[in-house]
């Protein structure tokens, strides 16, 4: 039976409360449906009662309130939009907070433009399959900020994609020590969408008072970048004249090289960071879209390659390539396998 390859699209402009109501509305099921389901999902992990969860998630807003003031109320009016209560909205935003290996692996990289026609930054998604019936490419168009796209779950305030000033972005976990509160990942995220240039998004991840770590994997009008955000501080990795960066799921930058001997290897990081730096810098310049597609279908060490399939790990095995996405941010344009990207095409979305 044939399931569909392409999700489906909403778009959304205004204020904050106006634009939060539009999407609301426009994807009540989806957001719903994921808020329904969101810590179930969690407790396949580790076990957290709803109470503590709510906790977390009350707790969260005055961190947000002083970051970031109008997107509490995008998410307010998504809340009234949806009929969902805006503390089972911010549950969504803090998911990653209550996790022990927080909430997916992921391998990500960024090419220059001089690699290729444009500049690429692109991932497979390493997540829960039960995710993908609550995925949406939503754009945003708030007044006096630039458009984003993104696919997102549902409910999010930021997740991977573009804005239309030339910065894409995607996003891998990055085991390291967190601590109970802070702002919201997602947040700050959405903070570097707001920006127009690299320095301006670092700032935006900088002045944040975070939760836990994180990697971002960029392209920006300055080339690509690679973001290793730690509760302390965020540690940029370039290309050195590469014109690739690459990155899975452990710290690269030297400053952070003792975290790893603290936290298990996440889904087997290693591998396929040397994995997918052999296939990027083994082919011919410039590289065209179709090779960096090929890429992300690789299958060496499959179950658990690039392409990631389902496997007998007592933990992760149920995790697999949910969406395949490569970002190309000058053009506007973000293509998108709605599953695994060996059995699946891309469809290509526009954010102009």
């Amino acid at each position: 039976m044939s399931h569909p390859t392409r999700y489906r699209e909403i778009e959304a402009s205004g204020a904050p409360l106006e634009m939060g109501r539009q999407i609301g509305e426009a994807a009540r099921e989806e957001i719903r449906g994921f808020s329904e389901i969101a810590l179930d999902r969690v407790n396949k992990t580790v076990r957290v009662s709803r109470e503590k969860a709510l906790t977390v998630a009350r707790d969260s807003f005055p961190y947000v309130e002083r970051y970031a003031p109008h997107m509490l109320e995008e998410l307010r009016g998504m809340a009234e939009g949806s009929g969902v209560p805006v503390e089972d909205l911010m549950l969504l935003q803090v998911r990653n907070q209550l996790l022990a290996e927080r909430d997916s692996g992921c391998t990500s990289f960024a090419v220059a433009a001089p690699a290729g026609p444009r500049a690429v930054v692109a991932q497979n998604w390493d997540n829960d399959p039960a995710l993908n019936p609550y995925t949406v490419v939503l754009t945003r168009r708030p007044v006096g900020k630039p458009a984003l796209m993104t696919i997102t779950q549902a409910g999010l305030i930021a997740y991977i994609g573009l804005n239309d000033a030339g910065i894409g972005l995607c996003l891998n976990t990055l085991p390291a020590p967190s601590r109970p509160l802070g702002v919201p990942h997602y947040f700050t995220v959405r903070g570097i969408y707001e920006a127009t240039c690299l320095d301006d998004a670092v700032q935006a991840v900088r002045r944040a008072t975070r939760a836990i770590p994180a990697n971002i994997m960029m392209s920006t009008p300055q080339g690509p970048a690679d973001l290793e955000v730690t509760v302390d501080d965020v540690h940029v990795l370039r290309d050195g004249g590469r014109g690739t960066v690459t990155h899975a799921n452990h710290c690269e930058h030297p400053d952070l090289l003792p975290i790893n001997d603290r936290f298990p290897e996440l889904i087997q990081s290693r591998p396929r960071k040397m994995r997918i730096e052999k296939l990027l810098n083994e082919g011919d310049r410039p590289m065209a879209l179709e090779n960096l597609q090929k890429a992300l279908r690789d299958h060496q060490d499959y179950p658990t390659s690039i392409c990631r399939h389902p496997n007998d790990h007592p933990t992760t095995g149920y995790w697999a390539t949910t969406f395949s996405v490569l970002i190309e941010p000058d053009a506007g344009l973000m293509h998108v396998s709605r599953g695994n990207p060996c059995e699946n095409p891309y469809e290509t979305y526009h954010l102009n």
